[in-house]
C-alpha cells in the first residue's frame, strides 16, 4: 500500500535521499539518476499520449494511448526495481520481467510491419505525438545507458537493460506510427541539403 500524505519532508535539502530499503544515498548516485530518468521517460511518454486523445482522435489512437499507458505502468514498476536493492525486494514488488519484453516485441513488430520501408534516417517530428515519441525515444537511449552503467556498479534487475533497449526501438516504431495514424509526413534526412 501506498500513501503519500506528506510531498515534502526537507531531508532532500542537504542533497540526500533515501532509497526504498531506507538507504540513504546521494541524489547525485547513478541509482538515483537511473530511476530519475526512468520517470522523466514516463512522463514524457504522458505528453504523448495526452496530445494523442486530444488530437482528433483517429482509427487507431486509443490503441496507441493504451499501449502508452500500459509501458508507463511498466516504466513505474521499472523504477520502484531500480529505486530498491536487490536484499531490500519484497516477494510482490512489481519488476519487469521477459514477458515485458516480449510484449514490447510483439507491438513493435505488429507496427513494423504495416509501415514503409525506411530508406533514410528520420528526423525526429512527424506531428506532435511522434515528434514525443522521439523526443522519449532519445530519453529511454539514456535511461538504457544510465542502467548499464548502474549494473556495472550494482545488482539491478535481470530484465532492466532488455526492456530498456526494447523500449527504445518500440518507441521508434510508434513514432512513425503515429505519424501514419495522423496522416503526416515523417521528415527524413537528407545529407545533400547541409
Amino acid at each position: 500500500m501506498i500513501r503519500l500524505n506528506r510531498i515534502y519532508t526537507k531531508a532532500g535539502d542537504q542533497g540526500h535521499t533515501r532509497l526504498v530499503g531506507g538507504q540513504k544515498v546521494r541524489k547525485d548516485s547513478t541509482r538515483i539518476d537511473c530511476f530519475g530518468t526512468v520517470d522523466e521517460l514516463s512522463s514524457i511518454l504522458g505528453l504523448a499520449r495526452t496530445t494523442l486523445m486530444l488530437a482528433g482522435v483517429p482509427e487507431g489512437a486509443k490503441e496507441l494511448a493504451e499501449v502508452i499507458r500500459r509501458i508507463q505502468n511498466e516504466l513505474f514498476n521499472l523504477g520502484s526495481d531500480l529505486a530498491t536493492l536487490p536484499a531490500d525486494r519484497h516477494p510482490k514488488q512489481p519488476v519487469i520481467e521477459e514477458r515485458h519484453v516480449v510484449a514490447l516485441e510483439i507491438d513493435l513488430d505488429r507496427w513494423n510491419d504495416s509501415l514503409p520501408e525506411l530508406r533514410s534516417f528520420i528526423l525526429p517530428g512527424g506531428g506532435m505525438v511522434a515528434a514525443y515519441l522521439h523526443l522519449a525515444r532519445t530519453v529511454c537511449r539514456r535511461a538504457e545507458r544510465c542502467a548499464v552503467a548502474l549494473a556495472a556498479e550494482e545488482t539491478i534487475g535481470e530484465w532492466s537493460i532488455p526492456y530498456l533497449n526494447r523500449l527504445s526501438d518500440t518507441l521508434f516504431v510508434m513514432s512513425r506510427h503515429a505519424s501514419r495514424l495522423y496522416g503526416e509526413a515523417e521528415p527524413l534526412w537528407e545529407p545533400e541539403k547541409t
